[in-house]
């Protein structure tokens, strides 16, 4: 095992005294071609190119001498200190932290960036991190080769934002870049990158004090608390109930990274909720006023929401793949449409038993594992306690098999 491991961050200032004396004593050097070619690096010591961060974990244990990493930035945000530390290497680090790409980022475009969420996007959790740019008006994308700014415009498409790219930091081939997102697929970006991603609600600068690091306005202390709130929306429809509402939240589960589909939004109350837990909503209505309301709601509720305004299922086929829908409208053949999609979640609900089976009936034979259950909530005037309202509904909640 290695005597000692050292970890350096580096953002393209000159090395600390204790970067510097750590690295003379190097007999091994692990880092990017950029690191290894720093002038500091020791002649004879031995250089691994980092590419599998878990390779040169296993070379780093098993080397005998000082091993030292190279890393951009600081090495313990999304960094390779993580990997380093995992009990199968069993290494012990010391770290000397350099400025964070994320906050050299934000530094570049003169932003505070407390109030931004940062995600990491690779090939396999592209998709995800889109959906935190959908949900939030303030995010930092760190990039990988095949996930960089190109493709999180294309991803999305109909979504509009501004990016801000900052590529190379701290070296002398830096570049910022501020353009929209429809502009961004258009030119080839060179790594590494970060990409700030701002627009929609919620965006602009506040008088706010923040306290939580990438709070957005539906989580902070002076929001109502709370979800699936009463009824006080005069177009609310049939099944739109709020007791309706917040079984249908906790069976799907919303959260960040999933793209919820709210299809029959109606006046956009599980849209906004939604939201607020994080997740990127995208709700469809045939109804060009109830878009107008679901869009008024968000707004006031200071989330972001794509509204589409189309008829379900056609409107469906162009739109990115959701993790979780709840359908509001349109009984078994919209059903049909989404379990075709394969989301993890669906739940719809029915006001007859017939109608139920027909959507049951649906959903099992798509593959999903179904439950129904039959709901009846009956609202009480607490001052007489007399019967106001009474709703009688069957929710359907269908889960895809893990396996599926």
């Amino acid at each position: 095992m290695a005597d000692r491991v050292t970890v350096i961050g580096w953002d393209g200032s000159p090395l600390t005294a204790a970067a510097r004396s750590a690295l003379s004593a190097a007999t091994l050097v692990a880092g990017a071609a950029h690191h290894l070619a720093l002038p500091e690096v020791p002649p004879g010591a031995e250089r691994i190119r980092l590419g599998s961060l878990g390779l040169a974990a296993r070379r780093i244990a098993g080397h005998r001498g000082t091993a030292v990493v190279l890393a951009d930035g600081d090495p313990g945000f999304f960094g390779v200190v993580r990997t380093l530390r995992a009990p199968e290497h069993g290494l012990e680090v010391e770290v000397v932290p350099a400025v964070s790409s994320v906050a050299a980022a934000f530094a570049r475009a003169g932003m505070p960036w407390d109030d931004a969420q940062v995600v990491v996007a690779h090939p396999r959790t592209l998709r995800r991190a889109v959906n935190v740019c959908r949900a939030r008006g303030k995010v930092a994308v760190l990039t990988s080769p095949g996930a960089g700014p190109a493709e999180l415009a294309l991803l999305l498409e109909g979504v509009h934002r501004t990016f801000v790219i900052c590529e190379e930091l701290g070296t002398d081939r830096e570049r910022v870049t501020v353009l929209t997102s429809d502009a961004a697929a258009d030119h080839t970006w060179r790594d590494p990158n970060v990409v700030i991603v701002i627009g929609g609600t919620g965006h602009t600068a506040t008088a706010d004090t923040p306290w939580l690091l990438g709070q957005s306005p539906a989580q902070t202390p002076a929001a109502r608390r709370g979800w699936a709130h009463p009824d006080t929306d005069p177009y609310a429809g049939e099944g739109e109930s709020a007791q309706l509402r917040a079984a249908q939240l906790a069976r799907l589960g919303p959260r960040p990274g999933d793209l919820v589909w709210d299809i029959g939004t109606g006046h956009g109350a599980l849209a906004v909720d939604a939201a607020a837990f994080g997740a990127a909503v995208i709700a469809v209505d045939a109804d060009p006023r109830a878009c107008e309301r679901v869009t008024a709601a968000a707004r006031r509720r200071g989330v972001q929401i794509q509204v589409v305004a189309g008829r379900a299922p056609h409107v469906l086929e162009n739109l990115p793949e959701p993790d979780v829908v709840r359908v509001g409208g349109g009984g078994a053949a919209v059903v049909a449409a989404v379990a075709d999609r394969r989301p993890e979640r669906i739940v719809s609900h029915a006001s007859t038993r017939d109608q139920a089976e027909a959507i049951g009936r649906t959903l099992t034979e798509h593959g999903y594992a179904v439950e129904c259950a039959l709901l009846q909530s009956v609202g009480l005037d607490t001052r007489t306690w007399a019967e106001q309202e009474r709703s009688v509904v069957f929710l359907l909640a269908a889960e895809r098999p893990v396996n599926r």
